[in-house]
């Protein structure tokens, strides 16, 4: 049994920027945790595969593809979701863009430009559109965000740019949204340990003449715990901050990343 079992009881999750790694797992994890599932992304053959997964599982999915950079397609989420099942109660963005991993100087604007507009105007966009929905439930806004909000490595400033913005974004709004009984928070991962961070371990590996075990070891080393989170652990966490038992918690970050990073 899940440890988050019937911690999202009957509830209605949307989950915008469903990926194969982290995003699949919020949806599994959400449906795990007694929800019905509706997956936001712009790939339908991705939604429609990880949808299968819920609800094999037992959950029950509604599968919307959607393009949260555009208007239309952000309330035709809505419609379709309040039309199938009757309301919402949680949101998560999950959506974001790849960092470019050079140093600012060296980065584009339309670059910066894009990532500020997947991953702050659109999670923006998306939570407009569903705050009458989330305010009749009393419902919750979960952000995924990520630790480059705790350090300032090079090559990471356009990512940082944009994550950034997301949390202080989401402090706004819970402010501006909790007389609507609207919490919002964010989670802040680490690394995460999926297959994309397994390709590029596997592409250190090479590039240093080490094994990938050695490249973890030297990455999991930096944490207390002296391992990596895995997209489970993340998506748990945003399941609790997302149920009853996070009732009194909005505008705060909640960092899972092994204890790479205190705040």
């Amino acid at each position: 049994m899940s440890v988050t079992s019937g911690l999202l009881a009957d509830k209605v999750v949307v989950v915008s920027g469903v990926g194969p790694g982290l995003g699949r797992s919020l949806c599994l994890r959400a449906g795990a945790a007694g929800a019905k599932v509706v997956l936001a992304a712009r790939t339908e053959s991705r939604l429609k595969e990880i949808a299968d997964e819920v609800a094999a599982a037992g959950g029950s999915t509604l599968v919307v593809p959607t393009d949260i950079s555009d208007d239309d397609a952000v309330a035709a989420l809505v419609e379709t979701t309040v039309s199938e099942f009757g309301r919402a109660d949680v949101l998560v963005n999950n959506a974001f863009a790849l960092p470019s991993m050079k140093p600012l100087a060296r980065t584009d604007f339309d670059q910066i430009t894009s990532s500020l507009e997947l991953t702050v105007l659109g999670a923006l966009r998306v939570i407009k559109a569903f705050t009458d929905s989330l305010a009749e439930s009393k419902g919750a806004i979960v952000n995924i965000n990520s630790m480059v909000i705790r350090h300032s490595e090079p090559r990471y400033g356009s990512y940082k740019l944009a994550k950034s913005a997301l949390l202080a974004m989401s402090q706004t709004l819970a402010t501006e949204l909790g007389d609507k009984g609207i919490r919002i928070n964010t989670v802040a991962p680490g690394y995460i340990w999926d297959d994309q961070l397994k390709w590029y371990f596997g592409e250190v590996a090479k590039k240093y003449g080490i094994t990938p075990e050695q490249v973890y070891e030297q990455t999991a080393s930096r944490s207390d715990l002296k391992r990596l989170p895995e997209p489970d652990e993340i998506a748990d966490a945003a399941v609790f901050l997302a149920s009853p038992m996070a009732a009194a918690i909005t505008g705060h970050t909640l960092d899972v990343n092994c204890g790479e990073y205190h705040d």
